[in-house]
């Protein structure tokens, strides 16, 4: 197969227009009110709605939410999520004896909070999630636990969502 290339112009030849509109573009960009935030030394604050990282949630009581239906782990996309089920005598009947996330995999899609029908998945605004060796990005059971009972979920104090990224 043989690709016919159209025929420059000598103004085509030269470049200049395209140089042109990428200069163009340059300085349009120059005058955007952008900034660039000193991570270290300060925090970015999420937006209200920011998904982090997916936590365990308690009751009022102090006894874990999750009752093992195992629906987060089915609708993880990259299968993040492995629950193992165990029994007990209280009427709810079934509990997480295992509960892992795998942060390396997860994608912080938000659908495990969404179809936990007994809301004991809640994604907070945490996102420094980075370690140098990918097994400490396997949080089990307590770490969940302890991340959920951090502070309380509903603050109040996020600003609540602006259009164009606040």
């Amino acid at each position: 197969m043989k690709v016919s290339r159209p025929k420059l112009k000598w103004w085509e030849k030269l470049y200049f227009p395209t140089i042109a509109e990428g200069l163009l573009t340059t300085f349009r960009h120059i005058f955007n009110k952008r900034f660039t935030v000193q991570y270290p030394e300060k925090r970015w604050t999420p937006p209200f709605h920011f998904r982090g990282a997916p936590t365990l949630l308690t009751g009022l009581d102090g006894k874990e939410k999750c009752t093992s239906c195992k629906l987060c782990m089915f609708i993880c996309p990259p299968n993040a999520i492995r629950i193992v089920a165990g029994e007990t005598e209280d009427p709810k009947e079934k509990y997480p004896a295992e509960f892992y996330i795998d942060f390396g995999l997860c994608i912080f899609c938000g659908y495990c909070e969404e179809v936990c029908p007994c809301e004991a998945i809640y994604l907070k605004h945490e996102y420094e999630m980075a370690d140098f060796d990918r097994t400490n990005l396997i949080f089990d059971k307590e770490t969940l636990l302890e991340m959920g009972r951090k502070e309380p979920y509903l603050t109040g104090k996020e600003k609540p969502f602006k259009k164009g990224g606040g």
